[in-house]
């Protein structure tokens, strides 16, 4: 097969996105499959072009995948013009670019959000002659109406006439979790489905590998590192973990560390600084290949969200899972059920600052039930969220789906 991936956001970024989409980039090209992915030039999360890159045009070979590159606006605000023209640049880009440089392809995927690549993908898939594949990882734009980034008026009644016209013109439409997919069958029932978990590595994020050695990571025997790894942004509301550290300033054993970066990440260090939170520390963005060593060098794994954001798991619940970790998740929705079914650790709902700081109190002076809630995690990864098989089952789909057998059945 031919396969292009169209997609905002890719490696050597760090994400979720990133992070999963060139591993199933690079697994596709293991199988022998032409793999094809155009992206813009890397900026996330620091809201700048990395060093080497810019212009129009970059093609690299990176483990057999073909990337394409091309031109975006880079920034880290959140403010609406400056976030609209990061996207509409690279949604232009991305036509006229891959128009030229992408060969005629079986299928193209293309991840959202952002929704307004969907523009870029559906015209693409016209020109290469593609199934389109849309891939939903986060249910724009409502998650961005509860945060707030977009209110009532004629721009959002356009990203749900534009989400619905995505929905409706691709061959398949995948999703990250099974709420996503049941919110959109519900509200366009017909559509072609399939669930195209994100999942985890579990050969790579174990529990017993060596920890990573960082300075800010070795503690004494008695020390308990919670841990918050990833995106220091809005919709992960952060601070939450910074009001419970404040709560827990008398565990003498227990120290908080943030690591990562984004919009928010100098807003919650001003915040750290003014509470005088000495059992906290926030570590700048360390690569991928090093998370697994760190989630060993924790003990406790933080996954909190602002408010409920219908449909989101995050992946960095999955890596905690494989690692063996017990988790802390402020947050409901399908993540809080997962955690709760495995019993993988405990459930807070987003504001309950004194629950949290209980959880944390209570696996902080136990071992033996982080032992054990982590144990139950690293079976339910193990079980259901292995990335190789979720890889492996989607190839089988797509292969499949080359005859159009499938006839329009979901699968989720």
């Amino acid at each position: 097969m031919r396969i292009g991936i169209l997609t905002q956001y890719y490696s050597p970024e760090l994400g979720a996105p990133q992070a999963r989409l060139s591993d199933l980039a690079g697994r596709l090209a293991e199988r022998g499959h032409q793999v094809y992915v155009l992206t813009a030039m890397p900026s996330y999360p620091q809201g700048r072009l990395y060093p080497g890159y810019g212009g129009w045009l970059r093609i690299e070979q990176l483990d057999s995948v073909r990337v394409i590159r091309t031109l975006i606006y880079p920034t880290q605000q959140t403010r609406l013009l400056p976030r609209l023209a990061n996207y509409f640049s690279f949604v232009a880009s991305s036509w006229l670019i891959g128009g030229w440089f992408l060969p005629r392809l079986d299928y193209l995927l293309s991840e959202s959000p952002p929704l307004f690549l969907g523009l870029s993908a559906y015209l693409l898939s016209r020109w290469k002659r593609a199934r389109w594949i849309f891939n939903v990882s986060d249910l724009w734009p409502e998650s961005a109406a509860r945060l707030g980034f977009l209110r009532d008026g004629a721009a959002l009644r356009l990203s749900y006439a534009l989400e619905a016209f995505c929905y409706r013109k691709a061959w398949l439409v995948t999703g990250q979790s099974r709420s996503i997919l049941e919110d959109i069958e519900r509200r366009f029932p017909g559509l072609r489905l399939y669930h195209f978990s994100n999942g985890v590595d579990v050969r790579q994020f174990r529990g017993d590998i060596e920890p990573d050695p960082a300075d800010e990571l070795k503690k004494t025997a008695n020390e308990v590192i919670a841990l918050y790894a990833g995106l220091h942004g809005v919709a992960q509301g952060l601070e939450q973990i910074l009001q419970a550290a404040s709560r827990l300033r008398d565990v003498s054993t227990l120290r908080f560390v943030l690591v990562g970066d984004g919009p928010e990440k100098r807003r919650l260090q001003e915040m750290a600084a003014a509470d005088r939170l000495s059992n906290l520390v926030f570590l700048d963005p360390l690569p991928k290949e090093r998370m697994p060593a760190i989630l060993a060098a924790a003990d406790i794994c933080i996954v909190p969200l602002k408010t409920h954001i219908p449909g989101a798991v995050p992946s960095k619940l999955y890596e905690a899972m494989a690692a063996q970790r017990p988790i802390v998740f402020i947050g409901d929705g399908e993540p809080a059920q997962i955690v709760n079914r495995h019993q993988a650790g405990f459930v807070l709902q987003p504001g309950d600052i004194d629950g949290a700081a209980q959880a944390l109190r209570r696996l902080a002076e136990a071992p033996e039930l982080r032992q054990r809630m982590g144990a139950a995690g690293r079976r339910a990864a193990e079980m259901h969220f292995d990335r190789r098989q979720i890889f492996s089952d989607f190839e089988a789909f797509l292969l499949l789906g080359k005859d159009e057998t499938r006839n329009g059945e979901s699968v989720f």
